[in-house]
């Protein structure tokens, strides 16, 4: 499974190390879109308990990704690489965040991707939201059996 986690903001850096490293004791391939804050943290948490880790950016250098990415995606595209961050995992999971964030929610709603908010986060009506890293993780996983 490849589990997406979106968001931004340097507050929730350790909610998002702890579901990075969540998902991969679970056996979760982590995806973001490889830049800084949340997007790090996650993967960061994922290396630390030995996962797989994979990068989408926006830009054409796969050496803009953080330094936690084991692959890289070069999209060229700009914001518009948020649809392939939420479209490359089974499920996401929004750690605080801001328009971007937003949007890659709308993108993986419309994609009919379970998608769960850390409370902190973003409110947006119809989306599962969850207490605890812990919590958010599980959410995710359990809409994918």
């Amino acid at each position: 499974m490849q589990v997406s986690v979106i968001g931004s903001g340097a507050e929730h850096e350790a909610a998002a190390e702890e579901i990075g490293r969540l998902l991969a004791e679970r056996g979760c391939v982590v995806v973001t879109g490889g830049l800084d804050e949340v997007m790090a943290a996650a993967l960061r948490g994922a290396k630390a308990a030995g996962g797989t880790t994979l990068a989408i950016v926006p830009g054409e250098l796969r050496s803009e990704a953080n330094p936690w990415a084991d692959h890289v995606v070069a999209t060229g595209i700009g914001h518009a690489r948020n649809l392939a961050v939420v479209a490359t995992g089974d499920a996401v999971i929004a750690v605080g965040g801001s328009w971007g964030t937003l949007s890659e929610i709308g993108l993986a709603m419309r994609l009919g991707r379970p998608v769960v908010i850390l409370e902190g986060g973003l409110a947006v009506d119809g989306v599962q939201r969850a207490g605890t890293p812990a919590e958010a993780v599980d959410a995710a996983l359990a809409r994918l059996r």
